[in-house]
């Protein structure tokens, strides 16, 4: 039977409250009782100023003759009971019965007992299974047993060429002699770097299943704890668990939570995480490659780690793990989909051309979203339309259909909306957009989402600037149209603006400070890294840089104004089509300002970015 601790310690202390009360009443003596020493009470007696007596053992009670009572201890009440008839004193002898043998035993010994209770199931608490409260010292790990993992290299999708690095860590797991016999070393540890929701968690159990041996979980923070030594204790368990184990697997979640870079802080370099920090360094590097432990972490800030941690003999190798690609992202849809009863028409390929940026988590996220909303749609399988559904409210916000808006308020963010789509549809460089709504989603009031015909993993100037005009389109409208300007394109501007600077100062693109970097790098003393480092701009060229990013937002802003006062025509004629339909996909908007039906590409690349320009 599983004892609450808790519910134990609450009743013991009830139990203790009431025996002191029992005791305290028990010692008490009446409230407002003259107490008198034997001797007065004597001289009281020989002079008549008591009327009546009550002898209970050796305790004397009874009135004076001016009404007041007394109390008294004293000898023997059969002598005392003699002493007042000899005096004419009335008196009534009460003999004394001897207290119980439960009540005795209660008074006396319960709470001597309690304590010893209380004692037996702290030490318990201290010195039991690793799920027990104040087991301070003890590593916070779960092992989960060879053959209690079922997850496999083939339940990985999207990261081939993080599972080929991988492979050769399971190989030297599964066949060590191969390559101690020729004077290899195995790398001590291996670090999984990435975006979050990438799986590296999913590929360090991979890489345990596929080996056949033991893995031990835990994430950085279970190490650090509010007292002094803990977290280094913590890690003296960890690691002598893991070597009764051997060969086997040791991977730190979130490392960057204990890892972090040495003498960082403005409390001195003396803390509890340095010191779990140091007794990490020491553990990995302790061990020999002939024991078969291999510590697997992960991070998505390698940037603020120790370089210690980072140095041949620890982490010797850093597999990277990046967002997946159309065919990753395709193949990780097809590993989620068989968990969910899919319709015969869904096609996978589709999906993954319209979801990029996405992880795998958010994949998982994505066809999730798809089951909730056809389960209450009450089908029976999903469909594509509620994986359409599903990314919109993902990617843009959950439609807020019961927001009201004036006409003149619709029709001022359907010019708004309009002047982005015309923009995009006619510049060279920008993303197709692939749809626009004027609906409520999140904090916009309407939505222009494109993207991008291919995966993209670097822009030429021509494309930021398109980008920019896209951008300033909406607000480019509202003036050329509705000729008032409003704060729908607050956050178009902001992002303009940031696209801009980047150019300047990042990417060295400036027409007049030509390629040089003025970034300034602003690193925090809590991220593991010193102030100070940053690159001084002086007052001169922070002007030209301001000079430079107006120069580039303004031209951009004027061609915007330009294709916009070009079709006039097709921006009226989307304003009509958006107030009617308030939604329209790329067909119909391809439709509206071609005037005619939009043919499909053959072989053409689909679409491929969660770019929005929201008003």
């Amino acid at each position: 039977m599983k004892i609450n601790f808790r519910t134990l310690i609450v009743w013991i202390l009830i139990l203790l409250v009431v025996f002191s009360i029992i005791s305290i009443s028990r010692m008490s003596s009446p409230a407002k009782v003259r107490e008198i020493d034997m001797t007065d009470f004597r001289n009281k007696v020989k002079s008549h100023e008591i009327e009546e007596v009550t002898i209970n053992g050796l305790e004397f009670s009874g009135t004076l003759t001016n009404g007041e009572k007394f109390t008294a201890i004293g000898p023997s009440g059969e002598r005392t009971a003699e002493f007042l008839a000899d005096n004419n004193i009335p008196s009534t002898y009460i003999k004394p019965e001897e207290e119980s043998l439960l009540m005795t035993f209660l008074i006396s010994w319960l709470p001597m007992l309690v304590f010893i209770v209380m004692l037996f199931f702290f030490y318990r608490q201290m010195n039991g299974g690793g799920s027990k409260a104040m087991n301070f010292g003890k590593s916070r790990h779960t092992m989960i047993q060879k053959d209690k993992n079922p997850i496999r290299f083939s339940d990985v999708a999207g990261v081939d060429e993080a599972k080929e690095e991988l492979e050769e860590v399971v190989d030297f797991l599964k066949k060590p002699s191969v390559y101690t016999k020729i004077g290899a070393k195995i790398p001590h540890g291996v670090l999984l770097v990435g975006p979050p929701g990438t799986g590296k968690t999913l590929l360090a159990k991979a890489v345990a299943g596929e080996a056949n041996v033991p893995f031990f979980i835990i994430s950085g923070s279970d190490f650090v704890e509010m007292f002094v030594g803990v977290g280094a204790s913590r890690v003296r368990d960890l690691f002598e668990h893991a070597k009764s184990k051997a060969p086997c697997i040791i991977f730190v979640d979130e490392i960057d939570a204990v890892g972090r870079q040495r003498g960082a802080g403005l409390g001195g370099g003396n803390d509890e995480r340095e010191q779990t920090l140091n007794q990490l360094l020491v553990e990995m590097d302790g061990f020999g490659t002939d024991l078969g432990i291999i510590v697997i972490a992960a991070t998505n800030r390698p940037d603020v780690l120790d370089p210690a941690l980072l140095r041949p003999g620890r982490f010797d190798r850093q597999v990277y793990v990046p967002l997946p690609d159309v065919k990753g992202r395709e193949k990780i849809l097809e590993v989620h989909g068989k968990k969910i009863k899919m319709a015969p028409s869904v096609d996978y390929r589709d999906i993954a051309r319209g979801t990029p940026g996405l992880s795998g988590a958010d994949l998982a996220n994505l066809l999730n979203e798809a089951a909730l909303l056809a389960a209450a749609k009450s089908k029976g399988f999903v469909e594509t339309s509620d994986i359409e559904d599903a990314r919109d409210k993902i990617l843009m916000g959950k439609a807020r259909k019961t927001m009201v808006q004036t006409p003149e308020e619709k029709s001022d963010t359907a010019y708004h909306e309009s002047g982005h789509v015309v923009v995009g549809y006619f510049s060279k460089y920008a993303d197709p957009v692939h749809k626009v709504s004027i609906v409520p989603r999140g904090r916009a009031l309407g939505v222009t989402q494109q993207l991008p015909e291919k995966d993209k993993y670097s822009y030429h100037r021509e494309e930021l600037v398109d980008r920019i005009k896209v951008l300033m389109g909406g607000r480019a409208a509202e003036d050329l149209f509705i000729h008032r300007i409003t704060t729908g394109a607050g956050n178009d501007i902001e992002r303009a603006t940031q696209i801009a600077r980047n150019m300047v100062m990042q990417w060295g693109m400036g027409e007049e400070l030509g390629p040089i970097n003025y970034g300034e790098k602003e690193e925090q003393v809590f991220l593991g890294r010193e102030l100070g480092k940053r690159t001084q701009v002086s007052e001169a060229t922070s002007q030209k840089i301001d000079e430079e990013v107006q120069k580039i937002v303004s031209k951009a802003y004027a061609d915007a104004k330009e294709i916009l006062t070009t079709h006039r025509d097709g921006v009226e004629r989307l304003v009509a089509a958006l107030i009617e339909k308030e939604t329209l996909e790329k067909d119909e908007i391809v439709e509206v300002l071609e005037g005619k039906k939009a043919e499909p590409e053959e072989g053409a690349p689909a679409e491929q970015s969660d770019e929005e320009t929201k008003a």
